[in-house]
């Protein structure tokens, strides 16, 4: 275990007055790419105290969690879910770490095998529907803390794989689950993996691949029979890296089948749990048409609560009057909704 310090850089809420489906995009940060990458860019990080434990997982590996302890006994509990390639040092996680700890709860960012500090040793990746490590994490939160309210979050990729469990969950979740919040999901992941990969949207696609393959080659020094290492050297899309290996690794077919069965999108209608789902209509990495789908689906259960804004980018939200004084609504929001529920 090693412990991580720093000086808490504190930003603003959108405060009491904000209502429901109030966000408002800042004019010094128009459009949805802009949106999309100002966090990585200009928003500063919000430094804490927080510790990363090493958990041996089921199969022989590890998982690593970046962890915000709570500043008072049995404080709700926030387990958040990264996004494709994310890390520690994602912009939207310091935000979320920087509002648990305004609100006095305890924080846990799960790093996805291989996203923390050292690559998982196992011959798999993490993926978009692959929900064993999330299940086997919130087990143990739970018996660990067994009268602590656990809240669940999730981002980009990270929403999906939680939707997804959500769905196979159902209605057997344990009673100290309260609630879940999903954010800029890719909810149906072929439409998604196509639409980034054309236009000047290749350039979230290109972004993604360079660190995908980069991993893969490594994970191929370890493992030499993996999967076919021309296929990998010829992707030249994420598209074309599930096909040559996310799929073969993981058990599916091929990309189509990898997409079909994990996509959010088929298991909205069996989700159980309070949730919110907060994405832009706008949102670069996504056709809009899959968000006018998860919205007719959302509206056959009361459990989720669809908040699908114009403007806000993918995982971007950034709003305020003045360029020094930025708000942040997404994870604002997901907490507030969050906090309704305990």
């Amino acid at each position: 275990m090693s412990l991580i310090a720093g000086v808490t850089i504190g930003e603003r809420s959108p405060g009491r007055g904000t209502q429901r489906y109030g966000f408002r995009p800042a004019w010094w940060v128009p459009g949805a790419h802009a949106q999309t990458l100002w966090g990585k860019f200009f928003r500063p990080s919000p430094r804490l105290d927080t510790i990363v434990e090493n958990w041996d997982t089921p199969d022989g590996d590890v998982l690593q969690l970046r962890r915000l302890v709570a500043s008072r006994a049995h404080a709700p509990r926030l387990l958040l879910l990264h996004g494709l390639e994310g890390t520690a040092r994602s912009h939207y996680v310091g935000g979320f770490f920087a509002e648990a700890h305004r609100r006095g709860w305890a924080c846990d960012l799960l790093l996805f095998r291989g996203c923390g500090s050292a690559p998982n040793q196992a011959p798999r990746f993490y993926h978009s529907g692959e929900t064993t490590d999330l299940d086997f994490v919130v087990s143990r939160l739970v018996r660990e803390n067994p009268m602590q309210p656990l809240l669940l979050a999730g981002v980009s990729l990270g929403g999906n794989v939680l939707l997804k469990w959500l769905g196979e969950r159902g209605a057997e979740l344990p009673p100290t689950v309260r609630g879940a919040a999903a954010i800029s999901v890719p909810y149906d992941l072929e439409q998604g993996a196509r639409f980034i990969g054309t236009g000047v949207r290749r350039i979230y696609d290109r972004h993604f691949l360079r660190t995908l393959k980069a991993k893969a080659l490594a994970k191929l020094d370890r493992h030499p029979s993996l999967f076919d290492a021309d296929a990998l050297h010829r992707a030249g899309s994420v598209f074309d890296f599930d096909e040559a290996v996310t799929a073969p690794v993981h058990g599916f077919a091929d990309a189509h089948d990898y997409y079909s069965r994990s996509s959010a999108l088929g298991w909205l209608d069996r989700i159980r749990l309070p949730t919110l789902l907060l994405s832009a209509m706008d949102d670069p990495f996504l056709p809009r048409g899959v968000l006018d789908q998860v919205r007719a689906r959302a509206q056959g259960t009361d459990c989720l609560s669809v908040e699908f804004p114009a403007h806000g980018g993918h995982v971007g939200f950034v709003g305020g009057r003045w360029p020094w004084r930025p708000r942040y609504y997404a994870e604002w929001r997901a907490c507030e909704f969050l906090a309704a529920l305990l």
